[in-house]
């Protein structure tokens, strides 16, 4: 005789799994950060921390400090990786790269920035910059916060935007490269200097130069015919503003997937004030002294050998500078729309932090 209990045995087993297919789901949900929107926390985040020491007052209170931030954020305690001489932040980024980290926080100046970058790019790792250095270009042209508790909070709750990264000669750069008077400008700005002046410290060592020989440059622009100038210098740029909001390269963008290049000509003191003039102004347009171009490969030949710099590290003299472009390859942390960021972190940490300098 058929057996008629068969099917409510099997009725009774599809619910059993159900039941337990929800309970696995519902366990699976609570181990499983949540979707990162800004208003609960991720639990279960882990971030670096590259930080160059010569920065801070403080550094051991400063770790002190962010690990209590980021265990009131409910992530786990941050990997710290200190700067040295021998390597600004790279190796460090590498490091956490292979440990597995979500984000890196970047504290320094922008050659720390760099540093970092250059390992991150291409990782899908974002970058969190909590800028502590004289200048720090790469957070004012991607309008970052300079205090350094808001930094950290948008590294914690940011979004993600994707920014191209200059190559030149292998190595990356997120700011500016350049040759001639600007490179001049970095080499001969004293550290003391720029402690005790800030970004004032290039200005005194612009005036050193001024009246320096022109150089003869040959740019070769993507697949256009070389182009020849006397010059002062020739920077490329991924942004385009220097401190105060000066757009040295005003059509420049982090994320149009091009190279903007601008010639400076100034053969006398005249020449110098009418384009600093201009610069300021944002009418360099059509001034023979200043000239500017966009491209994707930049090559720049120069008639004799030249100070060089990348984000404002020196590396050293040549008569040449091959310059790419790196579409979309760094992730940075930038902040979310203000109604995103009422969440429960806000009354924790959205504080003004004792540590920048």
């Amino acid at each position: 005789m058929r057996d008629e209990t068969w099917p409510h045995a099997l009725w009774w087993l599809v619910c059993a799994a159900v039941i337990i297919a929800m309970a696995v789901g519902i366990a699976a949900r609570r181990r499983r950060p949540p979707i990162d929107d800004g208003r609960t926390p991720t639990w279960t985040q882990h971030a670096a921390v590259v930080v160059n020491p010569t920065k801070l007052p403080d550094p051991a209170a400063y770790q002190c400090w962010l690990r209590g931030v980021m265990a009131t954020a409910g992530w786990i305690d941050p990997l710290w990786l200190e700067t040295s001489l021998a390597d600004p932040g790279r190796g460090q980024a590498a490091a956490a790269v292979r440990a597995g980290v979500d984000v890196v926080f970047a504290c320094g100046g922008d050659g720390t920035i760099t540093a970092c970058a250059s390992a991150l790019a291409d990782t899908g790792i974002p970058l969190a910059v909590v800028p502590l250095g004289t200048g720090n270009l790469f957070a004012r042209n991607l309008n970052l916060p300079l205090d350094a508790s808001e930094a950290v909070r948008i590294g914690l709750t940011g979004v993600n935007r994707p920014i191209d990264v200059g190559v030149a000669g292998g190595r990356r750069f997120l700011v500016m490269a350049g040759i001639g008077l600007d490179a001049a400008m970095v080499a001969d700005a004293p550290e003391r200097l720029k402690k005790r002046l800030g970004w004032a410290a290039y200005v005194v060592s612009v005036l050193r130069h001024a009246r320096d020989r022109q150089m003869r440059v040959t740019l070769r622009l993507d697949e256009q015919p070389p182009l020849r100038r006397r010059a002062r210098m020739v920077l490329v740029g991924n942004v385009g503003a220097l401190q105060g909001g000066v757009q040295l390269l005003p059509d420049a963008r982090p994320d149009d997937g091009l190279l903007d290049v601008v010639v400076f000509a100034p053969r006398r003191t005249r020449d110098w004030v009418r384009v600093g003039f201009r610069v300021i102004t944002r009418r360099s347009r059509g001034d023979q002294h200043i000239a500017h171009f966009q491209a994707r490969h930049v090559e720049i030949q120069t008639d004799r050998p030249e100070p060089r710099q990348l984000d404002g590290d020196l590396i050293g003299m040549g008569t040449s500078l091959d310059i790419t472009i790196d579409p979309g390859a760094l992730l940075v942390r930038t902040p979310r729309p203000p109604d995103w960021l009422k969440g429960p972190f806000t009354q924790s940490y959205c504080v003004k932090g004792p540590f920048n300098q």
